[in-house]
């Protein structure tokens, strides 16, 4: 059986951007070893970079953690929804981990989907969005409130006021009804 990959559309977390940024990245951890080959990139970076990092992002904590059991170095970025990133920056120099903490710095944390479509819409109907004003006549935007008349949305339209009564009663006859029925508009 075979895996589907996940999908999805382009999004932004949050709405984020709209109001102002807010950082996804909470925390770097730089876990290296203090005598390694496989560490020289990170220890280059750590002794050139950190601190110009840390001045330029004071919204990310970093850790730094030397230690002998890390044989290979790595990065583990955690972001604010909770999940964890971890990439491993073994034999790296310093160009490619600072590439890797700008990687881990402009990611949101979300898994990376395939894209199903560049766009997403909430109203798939190319006729727009229904609203209630949608087909209302236009001159009830210009009446004053309260009015003398009732706001008739759509006005019936009184088609036998005013009509002749023979042509009534010739109607009448021709539809089958008796001509005492038929009793015209007399407002």
């Amino acid at each position: 059986m075979a895996h589907k990959k996940a999908s999805g559309f382009l999004q932004s977390v949050l709405q984020n951007g709209v109001g102002r940024y807010v950082c996804q990245l909470q925390r770097i951890t730089l876990q290296f070893s203090k005598t390694s080959a496989s560490s020289k990139g990170a220890r280059d970076y750590i002794e050139q970079e950190v601190i110009d990092f840390a001045n330029k992002h004071p919204e990310v904590v970093l850790y730094v953690t030397p230690h002998n059991k890390y044989i290979h170095p790595r990065l583990v970025a955690e972001y604010l929804n909770g999940s964890r990133n971890v990439i491993s920056i073994s034999n790296f120099d310093i160009d490619q981990v600072k590439e890797a903490v700008e990687l881990a710095r402009c990611q949101s944390g979300r898994e990376i989907l395939r894209t199903r479509k560049p766009w997403q819409t909430y109203t798939p109907s190319i006729q727009g969005v229904w609203n209630p004003f949608l087909n209302k006549p236009t001159n009830l935007n210009i009446r004053t409130v309260p009015s003398d008349s009732p706001t008739d949305v759509f006005p019936k339209k009184q088609i036998l006021k005013g009509f002749p009564k023979e042509r009534l009663e010739e109607l009448a006859v021709k539809a089958g009804l008796s001509s005492t029925n038929v009793k015209p508009d007399t407002q």
